[in-house]
């Protein structure tokens, strides 16, 4: 599930990335493309999935974004349940109150199978989300003991999770890390 760090993810990334541009362009919606995740972090063992964030001003009408992104490669993720974290909506965390509403997301995939596999997150400019992502990945940049940390965590909750027949499990047990530093990364993003 886990593989060392990859440093052709980078290259990968903005490829992607700059296919996602180029397709959301004409919405007029697009205000940021980021590689995220832990493929965006150099030394950072990760699962072979290209983390992309793009964050917009709307949302626009789920037929209008899938037909957009279909000539990207992307394609709407459904979830493995009809609860999967994160796929129409981003679970609510972190200093920040704001209206339930911006929580909502979309999320894409991209040759999820393949070589090429990335997962595209859609998030609103309101939406904390769409900062603690960059802010965690730039603060595990900043600071290798905390990579690390992350890395011993994540492997044990890989290894816990490894015969599940999807990721949600996997991925609900990484939040036990993000709330253990949730207020670090958020205190050291807010200052950068």
């Amino acid at each position: 599930m886990l593989q060392p760090y990859d440093p052709a993810w980078p290259g990968r990334a903005a490829q992607l990335l700059a296919a996602v541009e180029q397709a959301i362009k004409p919405l007029g919606v697009g205000e940021s493309f980021e590689h995220i995740g832990s493929t965006s972090v150099p030394g950072l063992m990760a699962k072979a999935y290209i983390d992309l964030q793009v964050v917009i001003t709307a949302l626009p009408q789920p037929e209008l974004l899938d037909q957009v992104l279909a000539p990207a490669g992307f394609v709407p993720a459904t979830g493995s349940r009809p609860d999967s974290p994160g796929v129409y909506r981003d679970i609510p965390r972190g200093s920040e109150q704001v209206p339930d509403e911006v929580w909502r997301k979309r999320l894409f995939v991209h040759d999820i199978e393949g070589p090429d596999a990335a997962i595209l997150h859609i998030r609103l400019s309101a939406s904390p989300w769409g900062r603690y992502a960059v802010w965690f990945r730039d603060w595990l940049r900043a600071h290798p003991e905390a990579r690390d940390r992350y890395a011993s965590f994540k492997a044990g909750v890989a290894a816990e999770h490894a015969g599940d027949a999807d990721f949600d499990d996997y991925t609900r047990a990484k939040t036990a890390f993000f709330d253990e530093v949730q207020g670090q990364f958020e205190a050291w993003g807010r200052s950068h």
